[in-house]
């Protein structure tokens, strides 16, 4: 009698518990986007243009979004150095090609950014930065508001960024 007196008063306890505990939150599905989906979407982009456009981007709760991005930067436009105004942090990871890429320092002969681009500072080069050179297999974490620049390529390069967007402004695809 005693032992299922227990029982019940433990089965009690673990119901109470379990009433009491905070709901759990949504789990998200995975998303899938395969090598050969990356490969397909930069090799139909543009080759006479610098092109950075989403791949997928999709919410990962409390309104955080990742996005993936496929990226073709033809040797003749390294481009501008820029920085984004948002604490959005970018992986870069390079599929093809080599380059010196510069993070940090200070972005120099500031200019408006054209239009629908990155709002953030951008200019031609960056000062008292860290330049390192870049190839396939490489990954680059770029923290939000760091600046950044291409400042040679010793080709065209191909490369994948993962984009977090702790604010859920990106565009879901």
């Amino acid at each position: 009698m005693r032992s299922a007196l227990m029982v019940l008063l433990l089965v009690a306890v673990a119901e109470a518990a379990a009433a009491q505990a905070p709901a759990a939150a949504p789990v998200l599905p995975a998303t899938d986007v395969t090598g050969n989906d990356i490969k397909k979407f930069i090799d139909a982009l543009p080759k006479d243009a610098i092109s950075d456009l989403p791949i997928r981007a999709v919410e990962t709760g409390a309104d955080h979004r990742i996005g993936i991005y496929g990226v073709f930067r033809p040797k003749s436009q390294p481009g501008d150095a820029i920085a984004h105004e948002t604490r959005t942090t970018e992986v870069y990871y390079i599929l093809e090609g080599a380059g010196v890429l510069v993070t940090g320092g200070k972005i120099v002969d500031l200019k408006p950014p054209p239009a629908g681009r990155n709002p953030g500072p951008r200019g031609d080069r960056i000062e008292g930065g860290v330049s390192r050179r870049v190839s396939a297999g490489d990954v680059i974490i770029i923290p939000g508001r760091t600046p950044h620049w291409w400042s040679s390529l010793e080709g065209d390069i191909r490369y994948m960024i993962v984009r977090s967007d702790p604010a859920g402004r990106m565009t879901l695809k």
